[in-house]
């Protein structure tokens, strides 16, 4: 878990009829205004915006339709995935300020919990598997390295941390005590029917969904609600099946563009010295950007409108 200081955060705009109520690394939220046509009701305004972030910093430098991305992404996948279990999403009729960036989403309490599903292995997991043959406690057999697929997908849950700090990943056994057993069990059984779902779509499509991260809340009846961004680059890693090679790093639809100039000499930036990130140059911008857009539109086999 990182100590640093939470990031400075630009301020949200001012939107008719809602009250800006908190921001993170990416989104803005707000509540309905008394006085706006959503008062009294139970809802969120969620907003992505452009910031983009990167080893637990927000970044000076914005990627231009970032947010849009995102919220069309999320949306394109809860239809895909509508049966599966009940999602925050009300509606898309938001203030045209934030209008192909927003939802109205149901309000939830929700769960402490990131509910990642790995079908292969890369990033913390092969860290922690290099070190102990397993991830969150899922043993995993011998021989696997960077980019192997694994036997089965697993559910490597991780505690959230605070904006600006880095999240933990933990066994299953810490779920339970966090959310008791039947609440895990759900936790878990419904992230891995998400995963698997999704991955056949994506596979359709020549795209490998190598892992996603899911975040849930609590339903009126108790039963689990999908809430925040759903299958996005930015919860997920996507891979283009053609290049994926078992044994070296796949070229990913997401920020590892912006995560490998930041840790290159071009950057000058040292990871381990505690100050900000530099401003990103407008070819890192750029090629970012064209890589979120890549990653809808072969998903989706549609252009997004800007």
């Amino acid at each position: 878990m990182s100590d640093s200081a939470p990031p400075v955060l630009p301020a949200a705009p001012p939107l008719p009829g809602w009250r800006h109520l908190s921001s993170g690394k990416v989104r803005d939220v707000y509540v309905p205004a008394d006085d706006g046509p959503w008062a009294g009701r139970d809802v969120l305004l969620v907003v992505a915006s452009d910031r983009i972030s990167a080893y637990d910093h927000v970044l000076p430098t914005p990627v231009p339709d970032k947010g849009r991305v995102l919220t069309a992404m999320s949306v394109w996948w809860l239809e895909r995935l509508e049966g599966v279990v009940d999602d925050h999403l009300v509606c898309l009729d938001v203030p045209r300020q934030v209008a192909g960036r927003a939802m109205i989403c149901r309000r939830l309490e929700m769960h402490p919990v990131e509910c990642v599903a790995r079908g292969y292995l890369t990033g913390s997991g092969l860290v922690e598997y290099r070190r102990s043959r397993s991830v969150c406690g899922v043993a995993l057999p011998e021989g696997l390295t960077e980019a192997s697929r694994l036997p089965e997908p697993i559910f490597t849950p991780a505690a959230k941390a605070a904006v600006g700090a880095h999240d933990e990943n933990i066994a299953f056994e810490r779920v339970v005590d966090m959310v008791g057993a039947d609440v895990a069990a759900a936790l878990r059984a419904t992230t891995l029917e998400l995963y698997s779902r999704a991955a056949a779509i994506a596979r359709e499509r020549g795209i490998i969904l190598a892992d996603t991260k899911f975040e849930f809340g609590a339903g009126a009846d108790g039963g689990l609600v999908l809430g925040d961004e759903v299958l996005t680059p930015d919860s997920s890693r996507f891979w283009p099946a053609d290049a994926w090679v078992p044994g070296r790093p796949a070229p990913s639809f997401d920020k590892q563009y912006v995560r490998d100039w930041l840790t290159s000499p071009a950057s000058g930036w040292d990871r381990a010295s505690g100050q900000e990130p530099p401003a990103l140059p407008a070819d890192v911008v750029e090629r970012t950007r064209a890589r979120y857009l890549e990653a809808y539109e072969r998903l989706t086999g549609a252009s997004l409108a800007l």
